[in-house]
């Protein structure tokens, strides 16, 4: 019956000149076809189709059939009539009109969600393909949105982020980046073959929509993808294959990536003539980020690069890269700036980065994302590779940049744990500067007394939170008996002897005061939990305790006691080093230059 109806419909359109089919003929047309597939007449429907005399018919209406044959092929896994469905798509895509056809298929490819995407994505690249092919007019419009179309779909897809996942490829997104290469380089090898016209206004604007999608590929999935050294070596790794392509996608269109991230910041870029909407523009940046890990780190085409490059340039180069990279919350992302400033510092000496660098925000910006990393990632082996990565940082400038950092990270941290770790590199130049025969300025004298003014206070006086501060304070108490111990007041080269009635008194007594108080007050709160838990084991609940106006979280009285305890030990070691360094000063103010040698 449908099979008939169709052909009735064709009967009654092949009388009539193309310009005069009718709406009602194309919604007729479709509804019989649909109903050819559904009750299984493929074979006559192919016949229908490969019939010369229907050629205008089905070049104007066919492309309607292609949504159900594709749907077909996605369900149906009869092995008989799947090859029909295949000559059907085949055949509707050679005879239907392309510019229909090409809006037919990426709807089609804007259907599904989950899994679904790369199945009909790889069904669908092929065929759209050859239909961008037969268009010649506003070809390069025709690429570019078929790129962005498939790419959307793309970005929908979790990128893998283990060896293991990226070899089941459950999601299909591998698949579809290696097909997707296979669909671009026939467009990319259009724009090598016409460079002789490279002034050509519609090869010009093919290379606009490849440079496009070069960027928003580098963005996703490769700003989020990882690469395994293992894979590495065995070349199967799918997404390392398909940065390697991206890249030199950009090298045969005319945009070698040297030229690019060398260029981006630069008030004049290569690519300004572009016309990205603004969300694009904001995206550029990730882009160039994952360009340079991927040339740096991974080393994807990195012979491209000038060997004349010196290892801090490529450093300042790949400053705001990492900068962009530390500003992301995904650890698979912000751990690429981690190695990529592993990357760069490991190319310089120690002390050999000079501290006009800092002068550049992306200097100062950097170390404060490590210590977001170090302090807020709830992942060890990244907070201690950051850690790391500050000390490397830390370790290759100069003095004055080192006293420079130094002061910024007192001001901006707000962490005690990485104040200590600031104390303790302070503590050390000021070893490396007593042990040289020439004193290095920035850690002694006065350029010192204005630093120890960031770190012997309490930014509270005596109401300070000690146990909250406790490392800062343990730091520099033992950054203050260093001082005592190895400056004698007559050499006073750090200029500690001149500045000890101000540290007393914004550091000594305060912390005197302090100390007396936290540990009245935590004593007494022992005393109201002991009380308490004897209440507590009558009733089997659980109590709470109030420290610092704020309330311990319930807990079992004896977790709580515990908790307390730890707390007066704190406050017990450091009254104990407090106590020792007020020993020292009054030893070393009273005694002669013999007398203090070989005081610990």
């Amino acid at each position: 019956m449908a099979v008939e109806e169709l052909q009735s419909i064709i009967m009654r359109c092949q009388i009539l000149e193309e310009q005069d089919f009718k709406e009602e003929d194309f919604g007729l047309f479709q509804l019989a076809g649909q109903r050819c597939i559904d009750e299984g007449h493929i074979e006559q429907l192919l016949e229908i189709i490969q019939n010369e005399k229907n050629k205008v018919i089905i070049k104007n209406m066919g492309w309607n059939l292609v949504g159900p044959v594709v749907r077909c092929l996605l369900w149906n896994k009869d092995n008989g009539k799947r090859k029909y469905y295949f000559l059907m798509l085949d055949l509707l895509v050679k005879l239907c009109n392309p510019k229909e056809l090409l809006l037919g298929l990426l709807e089609l490819i804007e259907e599904p969600s989950g899994k679904q995407i790369s199945q009909i994505i790889l069904l669908l690249l092929q065929p759209l393909q050859t239909v961008i092919q037969k268009l010649h007019n506003n070809k390069a419009y025709s690429v570019g949105l078929a790129l962005s179309t498939l790419w959307s779909q793309l970005s929908l897809l979790p990128v893998p982020y283990s060896e293991e996942q990226i070899q089941t490829d459950d999601y299909g997104l591998c698949q579809c980046c290696n097909a997707l290469i296979g669909f671009t380089k026939p467009f990319v090898e259009e724009v090598i073959n016409d460079k002789e016209n490279s002034l050509e206004d519609e090869n010009e604007k093919l290379k606009d929509e490849l440079l496009k999608f070069c960027f928003k590929s580098l963005k996703c999935p490769l700003l989020t993808a990882q690469f395994f050294e293992q894979s590495k070596e065995a070349g199967n790794d799918p997404l390392r294959c398909f940065a390697s392509e991206i890249i030199g996608f950009l090298s045969a269109i005319g945009h070698p990536f040297p030229k690019m991230i060398f260029n981006h910041g630069r008030k004049k870029r290569t690519w300004d003539y572009l016309e990205f909407e603004e969300e694009e523009e904001k995206q550029l940046a990730d882009s160039m980020a994952s360009l340079a890990y991927l040339v740096f780190v991974q080393g994807i085409s990195i012979d491209q690069l000038p060997m004349v490059l010196s290892p801090s340039y490529l450093l300042q180069f790949n400053m705001g890269h990492i900068e962009v990279f530390l500003q992301r919350t995904e650890e698979s992302v912000f751990s690429k700036g981690v190695d990529l400033l592993e990357n760069g510092l490991l190319r310089i000496e120690d002390n050999g980065l000079l501290h006009q660098y800092l002068e550049i925000k992306s200097f100062l910006t950097v170390p404060q994302g490590l210590v977001k990393v170090m302090t807020l990632c709830p992942i060890e082996t990244l907070r201690k590779k950051s850690l790391a990565m500050l000390q490397l940082y830390i370790n290759k400038l100069d003095s004055q940049g080192k006293y420079t950092l130094f002061r910024c990270l007192l001001n901006t941290s707000n962490h005690s744990g990485v104040e200590a770790f600031i104390i303790q590199n302070i503590k050390n130049q000021i070893d490396v500067s007593l042990k040289r025969t020439h004193n290095n300025k920035w850690f002694t004298g006065p350029q010192l007394i204005s630093l120890l003014d960031l770190v012997l206070f309490l930014p509270e006086g005596a109401e300070t939170d000690l146990l909250q501060n406790s490392d800062r304070i343990m730091a520099s108490l033992n950054l203050l008996r260093y001082l005592v111990i190895k400056d004698n007041e007559k050499d006073n080269q750090t200029g500690l002897w001149t500045e000890l009635g101000k540290i007393e008194n914004n550091f000594l007594k305060p912390l005197h005061t302090g100390l007396n108080m936290s540990k009245a007050h935590y004593e007494a709160e022992i005393k109201n939990s002991q009380e308490n838990s004897q209440e507590v084991q009558k009733s089997k609940d659980l109590c709470s305790v109030t420290v610092g106006g704020e309330e311990i979280p319930n807990m079992p009285p004896e977790m709580q006691l515990k908790v307390l305890h730890s707390a007066l030990f704190t406050f017990d070691l450091i009254e104990s080093v407090l106590a020792r360094v007020e020993e020292l000063i009054e030893i070393k103010t009273k005694s002669t230059p013999e007398e203090n040698i070989g005081i610990k």
